[in-house]
Order: C-alpha cells, then sequence, then structure tokens
C-alpha cells in the first residue's frame, strides 16, 4: 500500500509540473463540453459581437439569357489579411449565401408590388458550427418596375426576434441611403452581443430626424429564444405536428412544403426545437435552394423546407421514408 501511495504521489506531483495543478486539469476536461456547446443555436453568454456581415444581395441579369442571379452588391465589414484558411473559408460562405437570399430561382422579372419578406437560414460548417443568415427581401424604393433585394445580417448567434427589430433598422434607413445603414451597423457591430435578460442601447443619427436611442434586449430565458412557435401551431393541425415530432426522436427524414419564405422558416426552426433538451444533428436547410433540391434524395436524415412551386419536383425525386408536412391553413 506504502508503494502505491508514493506512486500516485509521484504521479500527481508529476501532473503538476506539467499542468497545473491536478485540480486545473480536472477544471479543464470539465469545461470543454461548455466550449463545444458555445456553437450550437440556443445558448449564448454576453460579450459575442452581433454579428459577422451585412451583405445586400441583388439580382444581376446573366450574360446570356433572360434570367437572373443573385450577387453580392455590398458587404460590411470588409475582411482583409486573412489566412489562406480563413480567406477560402470565407469565400465559400460568401458564395452560397446569394444562394440562399433567393431561393426560388433565377427566373424573375421587374416588379412595382412586392410583399416584404423576413426569412432565415443555416449554414453548417465543417466542423458542425453553424451560421445564421437573418433576409429581408424587399422592393427598394423608386420609380417604374424594380427587382427586389435582401438585406441578409450573418451570425452565429440565434435569436430570431432581436435580429428582425435590427432588419427594421436597417430597411428605415435603407429608404434614405445606404450611406446612412454604415454607422448603424458599425456601432451595432462595436456594440457586445447583451447577457439574458440584459439591454444593450445604440445612438444612432438619421438625417431630417436627428438623434435615436435603439434599445435591443435579449429574452430573459435564452434556450428557445431562437424561435417562434405561432407559425408552426397555426399552419400544421396538432397530429401533424406530433408525426413530426415523432419523426424527429426517431430521425428520419422530414419535409416541410410552403409558399412563403417567412412561413417555411418559422416553421422548420420550431419544429427542430421541439426537441430540446436534445437538438437535430442532421441535414438542417430551413428554405432548400432550386439548386439544391437533389438533397431529398439523400440516404441519410434531414430536416428541410421546400417552395410549394418545386412540391411536384420533389415527389418526382426517388425518396424513401419521408414524413412530408404540407401547410393546411
Amino acid at each position: 500500500m506504502d508503494g502505491l501511495g508514493r506512486r500516485l504521489r509521484a504521479s500527481l506531483r508529476l501532473k503538476r509540473g506539467h499542468g497545473g495543478s491536478p485540480r486545473d486539469n480536472l477544471g479543464e476536461a470539465v469545461n470543454e463540453p461548455e466550449r463545444t456547446q458555445e456553437n450550437s443555436l440556443p445558448s449564448f453568454a454576453g460579450g459575442q459581437h452581433f454579428f459577422e456581415y451585412l451583405l445586400v444581395v441583388s439580382l444581376k441579369k446573366k450574360r446570356s439569357g433572360d434570367d437572373y442571379e443573385p450577387t453580392i452588391t455590398y458587404q460590411f465589414p470588409k475582411r482583409e489579411n486573412l489566412l489562406r484558411g480563413q480567406q477560402e473559408e470565407e469565400e465559400r460562405l460568401l458564395k452560397a449565401i446569394p444562394l440562399f437570399c433567393f431561393p426560388d430561382g433565377n427566373e424573375w422579372a421587374p416588379l412595382t408590388e412586392y410583399p416584404r419578406e423576413t426569412f432565415s437560414f443555416v449554414l453548417t460548417n465543417v466542423d458542425g458550427s453553424r451560421k445564421i443568415g437573418y433576409c429581408r427581401r424587399l422592393l427598394p424604393a423608386g420609380p417604374g418596375p424594380r427587382l427586389p433585394k435582401v438585406y441578409c445580417i450573418i451570425s452565429c448567434i440565434g435569436c430570431f426576434g432581436l435580429f428582425s427589430k435590427i432588419l427594421d433598422e436597417v430597411e428605415k434607413r435603407h429608404q434614405i441611403s445606404m450611406a446612412v445603414i454604415y454607422p448603424f451597423m458599425q456601432g451595432l457591430r462595436e456594440a457586445a452581443f447583451p447577457a439574458p435578460g440584459k439591454t444593450v442601447t445604440l445612438k444612432s443619427f438619421i438625417p431630417d430626424s436627428g438623434t435615436e436611442y435603439i434599445s435591443l434586449t435579449r429574452p430573459l430565458d435564452s434556450h428557445l429564444e431562437h424561435v417562434d412557435f405561432s407559425s408552426l401551431l397555426h399552419c400544421l393541425r396538432f397530429e401533424q405536428i406530433i408525426q413530426i415530432f415523432a419523426s424527429a426522436v426517431l430521425e428520419r427524414k422530414i419535409i416541410f412544403l410552403a409558399e412563403g419564405l417567412s412561413t417555411l422558416s418559422q416553421c422548420i426552426h420550431a419544429a427542430a426545437a421541439l426537441l430540446y433538451p436534445f437538438s437535430w444533428a442532421h441535414t438542417y436547410i430551413p428554405v432548400v435552394p432550386e439548386s439544391l433540391l437533389a438533397t431529398v434524395c439523400c440516404p441519410t436524415p434531414f430536416m428541410v423546407g421546400v417552395q410549394m412551386r418545386f412540391q411536384q419536383e420533389v415527389m418526382d425525386s426517388p425518396m424513401e421514408e419521408v414524413c412530408c408536412s404540407q401547410k393546411s391553413t
């Protein structure tokens, strides 16, 4: 026993010499899951930045044909001096975003009226972490027919109500000038994301209106602050919601069908949140772009949203054991 005790004491002294006290090492092991959890949607500590990018995505006519393609026409901030790996990751991100801002294809025509839409999408990184795109699609001010554009905020933080308010402020400034948006977003970028139940106040100047103070409050219960269940409860019957929950628990393939981007993204976010305190770990695309409709043929579990205009194409695809939910109201 004495020999065993000496060996244990020697082992502890060796650990202290290489990595601090045993208690410190234990603390590092306990904290590791907490660092991983920060990458998931529901849990975020205060002190983070609100967003990574503000992008404006517009439709530009292709050189050949009458179709349009979505293109980033404004980016804030511009990233400089990135390492090669970071630059490649940014290029992949910026290449994918326009497809999700206009998931309904390239067949557009100039319009005189267009109802604004607020929706969101999720991009999953190689390491499993997720970035959320908060979008406001609207028709820019001006005379005559014109094409819609999208204001898109990319963030690692899931808080849809709060970002909807930020998009309201962006839209209000958009009606005046793009130049008015910049100082507001710069102030937002410099502000730390509030802890649950806390408020951050931004000072912003608008021509002809003077200085405004904008308060952004984070809900006290931060676990499900990224979800609005009203659309799910309004659009689907109780039996459908139970079926979706059962399919999600059993890790099956789930497709949502609706035409409106707002309805589609809100319903699928709410459906994924039904699993709380667990989370959906498989393919997750709230609004599938036309170019990615083949996703429904994947052999692995997925939860995706598809616009009604693509219903026939999806139903004709080779699929097996899919739970398909269509807006019933």
